[in-house]
């Protein structure tokens, strides 16, 4: 019996198309939750109007969907392990349809925040299952290239928000422009239930004499949750951190910073986007981002005990979340006091820091001995 046998993985020889099919119907699935990280953020500039609240209230939005995301997803890893990522999977991407509709609908601030914590419990579950149908389901030769398409997807789904909201609620209005993203959370639900075969996890053999021999070690140091004393997984966590709050501060509150700081109306910046240099910059930004990502989710791997990558990805993960319902608290703040340079400048030394855990990451993988795929 091989190792990837013994793990209740898929053989190396599994069919390519078989491996695309999972890993392009989990990269479907990644790129709404991502979409539905940035429901409300393009639509700022509408909403503060609509509702007349500033940037702080609007970015606490932001902080109710990320915290309740954070638990839900440090809970639904345990979930996901014990009764399988399918059906989590498709309530997830059910909530995060009902979230974008009941943002369209929504005629008070206290609406926006209620389905706010709807589109947090729909968007928790992601990572969990993601990452646990791609371990079982793909063969280990083609796993990096699955981590790089969920990675890939991940931030299409960032980018497809602004370029599909933004000129919908110009030619339309907002609530439109929430509608149709709405319909699309369940056109994807409805090809991953047409497709729900390639998602079905095969049962997990009976474990082995020495598996059960460490399970019982581990029950005695930590049980369920001895994987939290493993260094890499907290040195994920916090990368996964100090990348969230950076993100969020560029997608939601830089541009929106740069554009008061020069004075510039909403549809001038659409209509004549800034020179060479700017796209260039945060096209370097994102290929460096990019190119980590494969080599990090195998680190994240190598370190995940048998039976365990619910749990683990859910907790290593949950950085993400913690991040980015941080980072609105501060830069709303600092962007509804017309501090535009400090959004900026806060924006730089976060970047730093984000190198300086970028290589504690780098460390601590060549520490970490490689565990069987």
């Amino acid at each position: 019996m091989t190792t990837a046998n013994v793990h209740g993985l898929p053989p190396a020889s599994t069919p390519l198309r078989a491996d695309a099919s999972v890993i392009g119907l989990v990269g479907i699935a990644h790129l709404i939750s991502h979409y539905s990280q940035l429901l409300l953020a393009p639509l700022f500039p509408w909403l503060k109007d609509a509702f007349q609240v500033g940037y702080t209230e609007l970015g606490f939005l932001m902080t109710i969907f990320f915290v309740v995301s954070c638990a839900v997803q440090a809970g639904s890893g345990f979930v996901v392990d014990r009764f399988g990522p399918r059906p989590i999977l498709f309530g997830g991407l059910a909530l995060l349809g009902l979230a974008a509709f009941g943002f369209a609908a929504s005629t008070s601030y206290a609406m926006l925040a209620a389905f706010s914590v709807l589109a947090g419990i729909g968007n928790g579950v992601f990572h969990p299952v993601d990452y646990t149908l791609l371990n079982r389901r793909v063969s280990a030769p083609r796993l990096g290239h699955a981590y790089s398409v969920h990675g890939i997807t991940g931030s299409l789904g960032w980018a497809l928000a602004p370029a599909m909201l933004v000129p919908i609620a110009i030619a339309t209005s907002w609530r439109v422009a929430l509608v149709c993203a709405g319909v699309l959370a369940f056109s994807v639900l409805l090809v991953l239930l047409v497709s729900r075969r390639h998602l079905a996890l095969p049962p997990m053999p009976a474990p082995t004499a020495a598996a059960r021999s460490a399970a019982t070690g581990a029950a005695g140091q930590g049980g369920n949750f001895a994987f939290l004393r493993i260094p890499a997984v907290w040195m994920c966590f916090a990368f996964f951190f100090f990348y969230a709050v950076a993100l969020n501060v560029v997608q939601a509150f830089a541009p929106e910073a740069a554009r008061q700081l020069h004075a510039v109306p909403v549809a001038l910046a659409l209509a004549h986007p800034p020179g060479a240099l700017v796209p260039v910059l945060f096209g370097v930004m994102g290929f460096c981002a990019g190119i980590a990502g494969p080599s990090r989710d195998l680190l994240v791997k190598r370190s995940t005990p048998e039976g365990s990558t619910g749990r683990v990805y859910g907790i290593v993960y949950s950085g993400l979340d913690i991040g980015q319902a941080l980072s609105p608290l501060l830069f709303g703040v600092l962007l509804d006091q017309g501090r535009f340079t400090a959004v900026l400048l806060g924006l730089a030394v976060v970047q730093g820091v984000l190198i300086a855990s970028a290589f504690n990451v780098r460390r601590v993988r060549r520490t970490v001995a490689p565990v069987a795929a």
